[in-house]
């Protein structure tokens, strides 16, 4: 059986794929600060392992209890203050680097630990970046420098990884229909803006489980999955 550890995986996209790894009769470790939210998912094949991807020994203490690993989705991210650089507290940064950066760092090196010294060995990271890492939307100070920091983890680990059979590719998503977005919604129609083009996330939990699914001499190094009529290429 097929096991994959997902971060952030209580609610959003990390809910969404974890339950569509789920249906397809994977493993799936699911981590996650929000205990009460991992419990509400059932499934025999779901191993809820509740921590903050903060917290050092947490995250390795999870890994370790999760054993073999043939994919990490590290998905577990927040968008932060939605403001101009001088209204940011720089309390609020640093919460949006220890999650964003900080935590996929932590949760990428346990799984590398894990992957480089499990029989067989080797394995798959698939980092969650945005389409921010490419072109950043206004008041996104926190959540686009994080997401540009991923896509240097996700290219560092993809050459580091190559010596111990681990591949590493990156998944940038535009707009699927989660609690962000939806945040992002509420504030754009207080301001009179339009509404955004969005996707539904399980059209990302399919993408991502292309990715996971995909031969060991195959790698997707970078998906960028978004909704059509997002303005991002050109004046579109």
């Amino acid at each position: 059986m097929k096991s994959i550890m997902i971060t952030g995986a209580s609610s959003g996209i990390g809910r969404v794929t974890a339950e569509h790894f789920l249906a397809h009769g994977w493993r799936v470790g699911l981590i996650a600060r929000r205990a009460e939210a991992l419990a509400e998912i059932t499934h025999y094949n779901a191993v809820l392992l509740p921590c903050d991807v903060t917290d050092e020994e947490a995250v390795d203490a999870a890994f370790a209890a999760f054993g073999h690993l043939d994919v990490l989705f590290n998905n577990a991210g927040m968008f932060g203050p939605q403001t101009t650089i001088d209204q940011v507290a720089l309390s609020d940064w640093k919460q949006v680097v220890d999650v964003n950066l900080t935590g996929m760092f932590l949760s990428a090196r346990a799984a590398f630990r894990q992957m480089r010294h499990q029989t067989p060995r080797g394995g798959r990271i698939i980092n969650n970046g945005s389409i921010s890492a490419y072109t950043p939307r206004e008041g996104s100070i926190c959540y686009t420098a994080t997401k540009h920091g991923v896509s240097g983890l996700t290219k560092t680990l993809s050459l580091d990884g190559r010596a111990f059979d681990i591949a590493c590719g990156q998944i940038d998503i535009g707009n699927a229909r989660t609690d962000l977005v939806l945040n992002l919604e509420k504030t754009r129609a207080a301001k009179g803006l339009e509404p955004l083009p969005s996707m539904a996330v399980d059209d990302v939990a399919r993408s991502v489980f292309h990715m996971a699914t995909l031969p060991p001499e195959a790698n997707v190094q970078s998906m960028m999955v978004m909704a059509t009529k997002m303005p991002h290429i050109g004046r579109g």
